[in-house]
């Protein structure tokens, strides 16, 4: 019981700790100037400025031609760079604190078929996790739930709010389903080898036969019937998009084709790593993609060592919108880390620009919200960042300054206040 109390105690302390206060709305106009502009649109501007106002920015271009009288505060951010604010697709921040504490995970429900689970209402905006995100770049996150054959409804949300409800942008736009597999691991002789799923061609029938049926309930009045159907028909009917979590060629072939049948008209693949292999398809049926983690080993034995790094670069240049996901061990301390995969990317047949379009512009279009996130233009939501090197190089990558629908908001952690507080005591 005493060490049951000693865990209850730590868990309490690490979860519950207040972040810093979410930022107030924009009091006054604000122009940047100075910096070397990165639009999200491969658009740069050496000395540049940008002007926001009432969250929403009103100028972007040439330092020299920006109307600074019109600003109430002026910031000289001279040799900084100014970028959109980065956006995590496909992430569980705020629905798992810590691993081996189960009470504080909301990942995942019990069952195979949970279209009605919200990710949204578990999110923890008072995650720690998620500070350690925010002064790396990452501002805006798609909350998506994990598990069962369909996990549930994702939501975007921003990451400096007091709550869930303040935190959304786009509620439960999207519907998750884990793709059968067309190969496991055999255990019965402890060998662990690779075999043929043999039910494959039964579990995608029950499948797609469960969302026909779920589409079909839009002519069905009573919601406590079936609440999981009612999620599916309400999902369908707001045209949601499905996004689609599979890897080898012919379950997203599969997959692709079975929502095309359903007439489910945007599609998203998750993961899709053998994505290489289906472009004509993927290009015939205007699908995008939310690429794997490019910090991974390759898939087959046959494939070069570099394909994961690769991979953003041969679906764009097919012609395929495509954005980085980072689900896979410790995902949400890795989600710091998303800028440097944008980076590694640029390095295997991306421009620096172009790979700054994975985690901004190109993840704001998959996920939806491109009319008001993605880019610095004008009309758009004032969310951007201040760098003072390269954000995409872990050793440029110097955020000073954040601003969330024109919140300035606070980029302090807990490792930022021990090194202060450290550094204070060892210059005494």
């Amino acid at each position: 019981m005493k060490k049951l109390t000693l865990y209850i105690s730590l868990f309490t302390l690490a979860f519950f700790t207040a972040q810093a206060q979410p930022a107030p709305k924009q009091s006054e106009s604000i122009l940047i100037t100075n910096a070397i502009i990165h639009t999200g649109t491969l658009q740069v501007i050496e000395s540049g400025a940008v002007g926001f106002d009432n969250g929403k920015i009103t100028y972007v271009g040439a330092a020299n031609s920006a109307p600074k009288n019109s600003f109430k505060k002026v910031i000289d951010a001279k040799g900084s760079h100014i970028y959109p604010g980065f956006i995590a697709t496909n992430s569980t921040l705020g629905l798992l604190e810590i691993d081996a504490v189960k009470a504080s995970d909301d990942m995942a429900e019990i069952g195979k078929y949970n279209p009605n689970v919200r990710s949204i209402i578990a999110f923890n905006t008072e995650s720690k996790v998620i500070e350690t995100a925010k002064q790396n770049g990452i501002l805006l996150a798609q909350i998506t739930p994990r598990d069962g054959r369909i996990s549930g409804k994702s939501s975007i949300v921003n990451l400096d709010s007091w709550h869930w409800r303040e935190a959304v942008i786009n509620e439960d736009e999207g519907l998750h389903i884990n793709f059968p597999r067309t190969f496991g691991r055999d255990w019965s002789d402890g060998s662990g080898k690779l075999s043929v799923a043999k039910d494959y061609d039964k579990q995608v029938a029950e499948l797609e036969n469960y969302l026909k049926i779920g589409i079909a309930y839009q002519n069905q009045t009573n919601e406590q019937e079936n609440e999981p159907y009612f999620a599916i028909a309400n999902w369908f009917k707001n045209g949601g998009t499905l996004y689609i979590h599979a890897n080898e060629a012919q379950q997203m072939t599969d997959a692709v084709l079975m929502a095309n049948r359903l007439n489910i008209k945007k599609i998203v693949l998750v993961g899709a790593s053998d994505a290489d292999q289906i472009t004509d398809l993927l290009q015939k049926y205007q699908v995008s993609v939310l690429i794997e983690r490019v910090h991974s080993l390759i898939s087959h034995d046959t494939d070069p060592v570099e394909k994961p790094y690769a991979m953003p670069a041969i679906l764009r240049k097919a012609g395929i919108i495509v954005a980085l996901e980072n689900s896979s061990e410790m995902e949400r301390m890795n989600t710091r880390n998303l800028p440097f995969m944008a980076g590694t990317a640029a390095g295997f047949g991306l421009s620096k620009e172009e790979a700054l379009q994975l985690i901004t512009l190109h993840a704001a279009k998959i996920l939806g919200i491109d009319n008001q996130y993605g880019s610095l233009e004008v009309g758009k939501s004032a969310t951007l960042l201040v760098s003072t090197g390269d954000a995409l190089d872990m050793r440029g990558n110097n955020i000073t300054q954040a601003f969330i629908d024109g919140r300035s908001i606070d980029l302090q952690t807990h490792q930022t206040k021990l090194y202060e507080k450290y550094k204070t005591k060892y210059q005494q």
